[in-house]
């Protein structure tokens, strides 16, 4: 008998896949859904950042059907679609609550960014390629999102300072939380994902902010040592 929880692994790949075609697209809070509009808030990446959500969308499903085709009842694959799953359930109505509601989707992307790390942490070694690494590329880009959500959904609100300090804060913070990740798990995908959503607050900012620039470099700097050395022990 089919193990239940790879079939709803693949149900919820799918439903969260689908998602955006029925609802509004999203590219960041609009001005009516904050009292203080963020417009371009130094904490947002640039837009071609968004693109990976392509390969984080593809990568999950192969991942999906391989696991129901080839590995529906393996125990280590179980402990990571546990996490996943409810992971996946929040992420699938995300935009539509992202559009009605800045503080709820805020909320709900840090319990998705929360789940989806914890199905990083126990992902096997073996078939790294079918299972760790997209469910780590998935993890690594909820991990900034969800600070970048917060960021300027405080910054919205004017909650204790401005949208360059949030950028500061969400910036040390996204980072804190992403080297204790990474060399937790050993997980290449993760630490890179992290690494290009830095790269695009960069390219975001530019000399504009040259200082939230100069701290997501040094962000850049940290997790480049990090992913490098936490994967070495990974393999060796």
């Amino acid at each position: 008998m089919t193990n239940i929880r790879a079939i709803l692994t693949l149900l919820f790949t799918l439903t969260f896949v689908v998602s955006p075609y029925f609802t509004s697209p999203f590219s960041g809070f609009r001005a009516d859904q904050l009292p203080i509009p963020q417009i371009d808030p130094p904490i947002q990446p640039a837009g071609y950042a968004f693109a990976i959500w392509g390969l984080i969308y593809g990568w999950l499903v192969v991942s999906a059907v391989y696991g129901l085709w080839r590995r529906p009842r393996n125990r280590a694959w179980d402990k990571v679609r546990t996490p996943l799953i409810v992971s996946l359930a929040l992420g699938t109505p995300w935009l539509a609550i992202a559009n009605a509601s800045a503080v709820y989707s805020t909320i709900l992307i840090f319990a998705m960014a929360g789940t989806a790390i914890a199905a990083v942490l126990v992902a096997p070694r073996a078939d790294r390629y079918w299972l760790r690494a997209p469910v780590s590329v998935y993890a690594g880009w909820l991990t900034a999102a969800s600070f970048v959500a917060l960021g300027s959904t405080a910054a919205g609100y004017g909650i204790l300072m401005g949208a360059l300090g949030w950028a500061y804060l969400g910036i040390i913070a996204a980072l804190g939380v992403a080297v204790f990740v990474q060399l937790r798990s050993g997980a290449p995908g993760y630490g890179l994902t992290v690494i290009w959503a830095l790269f695009a607050i960069i390219m975001s900012n530019g000399l504009d902010q040259w200082t939230v620039s100069l701290l997501a470099g040094a962000g850049i700097t940290v997790m480049t040592i990090v992913t490098i050395t936490s994967t070495g022990r990974s393999i060796s």
